[in-house]
């Protein structure tokens, strides 16, 4: 009789109390939950050229909220960049001067979306290349996982009726290739990206 005893009272020093089971499910549940969710957007692959571009707000390094839902009936360029990004460096100029060339017309908008990166170094980039056009950190990477994008320099391009007219993985060769683009989707025609 007294093993019995000992063995049961062995068992129940041995169970977890009530709280512990049901928050460790609890725990169990929430992770679960995060891979589901994490899997679901790395298998949503990119984004389709015509459906609707993903609307985002973004706050720039200078204080100011672009909402692109208020750039309706523009041309919307979207560049993913990053201070250590080396490619992004190359593409730097070519996009700036492009700005330059199209920001008096105010039918096109360009937007800078820093991508995992300190201020500091994100603010001293835009310096070093004396970019003007509106830029600013992807906090969270809220926006970066609305385009699902898969590194930097990744350029996206929305058109006046809000549809994405134009994708670019990598950096852009030259201020001609922007142009071309970007011209071509001012006299209506779409581009595919590449």
């Amino acid at each position: 009789m007294d093993q019995t005893v000992e063995a049961a009272a062995q068992q129940t020093s041995r169970r977890l109390p009530t709280w512990a089971m049901v928050l460790a499910f609890t725990l169990l549940v929430a992770f679960l939950g995060l891979v589901y969710f994490g899997l679901r957007n790395s298998m949503a692959g990119p984004l389709s050229i015509g459906q609707p571009a993903p609307k985002f707000t973004l706050q720039t390094f200078d204080g100011q909220v672009v909402d692109v839902r208020d750039l309706e009936g523009k041309i919307i360029l979207v560049n993913f960049w990053a201070s250590w990004c080396k490619p992004c460096e190359d593409e730097a100029a070519a996009l700036e001067e492009a700005w330059r060339r199209y920001q008096a017309d105010g039918d096109v908008v360009f937007l800078g979306v820093d991508y995992v990166d300190t201020e500091s170094e994100a603010r001293a980039y835009l310096e070093k290349f004396n970019i003007t056009y509106p830029n600013g950190p992807d906090l969270k990477s809220s926006i970066s996982d609305l385009y699902n994008i898969s590194g930097v320099p990744e350029t996206y391009i929305i058109g006046p009726d809000g549809t994405l007219k134009y994708a670019k993985k990598g950096p852009f060769l030259s201020i001609n290739e922007i142009i071309m683009v970007v011209d071509g989707l001012r006299q209506g025609n779409t581009g595919a990206g590449s």
